[in-house]
């Protein structure tokens, strides 16, 4: 499994729509995207927005983000104009413990 997390660093004044717009245009992404596992949105209110999805491996990430999903974002239509920043992207893979 890859773990993808995007942080956004929004606008304090633009923040909850920010919020809503990226909801409501992840909300059906398990059913567009095949190897999704699971997603979430993260609020760290009034800045930090993250959106973190769950991948079963790297060739469905690949579906998704592009052939560059390490290091490019996917954005949204008219996303930097709620941003002070650029997307923070990183990867992650689970340790075992035990």
């Amino acid at each position: 499994m890859i773990i993808r997390v995007s942080e956004a660093r929004v606008r304090p004044e633009r923040f909850e729509e920010f919020r809503d717009m990226i909801v409501s245009a992840v909300r059906e992404f398990p059913g567009r995207h095949p190897g999704l596992i699971d997603h979430e949105v993260l609020l760290a209110p009034p800045h930090s927005l993250l959106y973190v999805s769950r991948w079963r491996n790297e060739q469905d990430l690949v579906g998704y983000a592009g052939e560059h999903w390490r290091d490019q974002p996917v954005v949204l239509p008219g996303e930097d104009e709620y941003l002070v920043a650029p997307l923070q992207l990183r990867h992650f893979t689970r340790a075992s413990l035990g």
